[in-house]
């Protein structure tokens, strides 16, 4: 006797209702330029340097964005060889992740991130930070963990590096599959 055929089933990844998303990120700092971080302008003497504003979280969180749904990373949609991203806005990058996310049925749950770096001292706009991301992202405030370490022994004493995790959800509004 044949053994009946299983019915097809859906892939693995289309049965998910949450996904998780890492990004990393790193720029060396530089004079004469606007410090970023985050979406928010910290005053400082050198800045971020990087093709477009160099602003390291704002690049691992939307590396951490389009990781968590398999996408490409920021490098492939946003080349640095490429002259219209010289100097631009990094929420230009996050927006497109975002739209992303939500195209394959998803909306973000919280996001976790570390800096790594010696100077500026980010206490004193953590919370500013906090809001600006929690705001781009369309997150509640509570839901943007945001820690600062200082880079001790890692000789990074001239750079910011950003380590980002994102968790996803099925977005409610998803339509059946």
């Amino acid at each position: 006797m044949a053994k009946a055929k299983a019915a097809p089933t859906k892939a693995r990844s289309t049965q998910l209702e949450t996904r998780i998303g890492f990004g990393w990120d790193s720029h060396a700092f530089k004079p004469g330029i606007p410090l970023l971080i985050g979406g928010i302008q910290l005053a400082y003497d050198k800045g971020l340097g990087g093709h477009s504003d160099g602003d390291v979280l704002l690049h691992a969180i939307t590396d951490a964005l389009l990781g968590s749904i398999a996408g490409p990373d920021i490098g492939t949609l946003f080349p640095p060889s490429d002259p219209q991203w010289k100097g631009a806005d990094s929420v230009i990058f996050l927006q497109e992740a975002l739209k992303r996310v939500a195209a394959a049925g998803y909306t973000v749950a919280n996001l976790d991130s570390t800096l790594i770096l010696n100077a500026p001292k980010i206490g004193p706009h953590a919370a500013a930070i906090r809001t600006r991301v929690a705001g781009l992202l369309g997150i509640p405030e509570d839901c943007v963990g945001l820690k600062a370490k200082t880079p001790e022994g890692l000789n990074t004493d001239n750079a910011a590096v950003a380590h980002v995790v994102v968790l996803l959800q099925e977005s409610k509004k998803k339509t059946a599959r």
